[in-house]
């Protein structure tokens, strides 16, 4: 098989038996995967394990081999990683996949002592440092939680440690239950903003028809996540394997998920050897799938169309120049004055002192701070805090004008 990227383009439309997919340009929609920075990167259990007998870990050496040459390449990596139910199996000496929820936590909480020790071990060879990091989809729903996640979160990447992240599973009986580790990818990819999200499966990516009906069907190569024609295609995952709880249904879900921000996914084959590494050159394999907009443009969108506002400041006149003239960030020094009572991480509106709004945004400080620090530069809000938390009050990636 070869991994040259192709030149040709694939036709603008073309029709399957499950509905007509847009089919879009191939060299235009992968080269931007090479300027990408930040990966989330999701393997699946059947890449992990031993076909059900714990961890795998010549598997995992290989795919830290491609994960740290990925990194050496300047991108930041976030790994999502299955396999602790399985792991917990194997330890715990059960012959198959236990159904009752209690069982369940039991075999994740033992299981994840052996995932993570493996993951940290095979980074250690390379001089890198990993993180565990165990989340439900309550800490990214709560708008505190979310933002101290992702502060933790940006703040191990700045000190060049690889977070290891998974589902909570020892309390999050729902997650057990419905969940999966594609949602969780998307989720992550969301909470820090990526530029690429892979989903690393056993198939070759998303194919227009079934491929146990039909396996000659073509695979799709570039497309729009939002694209509805992709949803038949997909299924609905009822094939999912006695390990892993997904299917293509769910990868594309956590597809026009993380397209909310502006990433695009990547489905792929994990069992070829060097499969990343041929991704980022933009090798024509597995299934990209793009968002309608760009990263930071989807963002603004989010925030100008979709959340209500929870209170306001009033900003001087140099703050309204630098928002709107010079695109800066809203600093403490330009409020004059807070209005309502608002949460650190909730949408504020930015008034002149006319009292028009100027622009909205996420708030780094809630109500009570932000009126303490207000007409104060940014160096003096440790000694008003008794901490130091972001130097903007609002950054510009996170405030659209309005």
């Amino acid at each position: 098989m070869s991994h040259e990227v192709t030149s040709d383009l694939q036709p603008e439309m073309t029709a399957g038996t499950a509905g007509v997919v847009r089919l879009l340009p191939v060299p235009e929609g992968r080269s931007r995967l090479a300027r990408a920075r930040r990966w989330v990167v999701k393997i699946g259990s059947s890449l992990l394990t031993s076909s059900g007998r714990g961890l795998d870990r010549n598997a995992i050496d290989r795919w830290v081999e491609e994960l740290v040459a990925l990194r050496r390449l300047g991108h930041d990596l976030v790994l999502v990683s299955s396999g602790a139910v399985a792991e917990g199996v194997q330890r715990l000496g059960l012959a198959q996949r236990p159904e009752r929820i209690h069982q369940l936590q039991a075999a994740a909480a033992v299981g994840q002592m052996g995932l993570i020790q493996a993951w940290e071990t095979a980074f250690a060879r390379h001089g890198l440092h990993t993180a565990l990091v165990l989340l439900t989809h309550d800490d990214l729903s709560d708008r505190g939680r979310y933002l101290n996640a992702r502060s933790t979160l940006r703040t191990l990447l700045d000190h060049g440690v690889i977070p290891v992240i998974n589902e909570n599973d020892t309390v999050a009986t729902e997650e057990i239950r419905f969940g999966d580790n594609d949602t969780l990818g998307a989720l992550v990819a969301n909470l820090l903003e990526v530029d690429v999200l892979v989903l690393l499966t056993d198939q070759s990516g998303l194919r227009q028809r079934d491929p146990r009906m039909d396996a000659a069907a073509p695979r799709i190569s570039v497309a729009l996540a939002s694209d509805p024609a992709l949803d038949a295609m997909a299924g609905r995952g009822t094939a999912a394997g006695a390990l892993g709880r997904g299917g293509m249904y769910t990868k594309v879900r956590a597809a026009r998920l993380a397209a909310r921000s502006g990433a695009c996914t990547l489905i792929a084959n994990g069992q070829e050897a060097g499969i990343i590494a041929r991704l980022v050159a933009g090798s024509d394999e597995g299934t990209l799938l793009l968002p309608e907009t760009e990263r930071l443009a989807a963002r603004k969108r989010w925030i100008a169309g979709h959340l209500q506002t929870r209170g306001a400041v009033v900003i001087d006149a140099g703050a309204v120049a630098a928002l709107r003239e010079k695109g800066r960030s809203l600093l403490a020094v330009g409020v004059l004055e807070v209005v309502g009572n608002f949460e650190r991480g909730e949408v504020v509106s930015c008034r002149d002192q006319s009292g028009q709004e100027v622009a909205r945004g996420l708030v780094n400080y809630g109500a009570e701070e932000t009126a303490r620090i207000r007409g104060r530069a940014s160096g003096e809000i440790m000694a008003l805090l008794g901490y130091a938390g972001e130097p903007e009050l609002m950054h510009r990636d996170n405030l659209v004008l309005v």
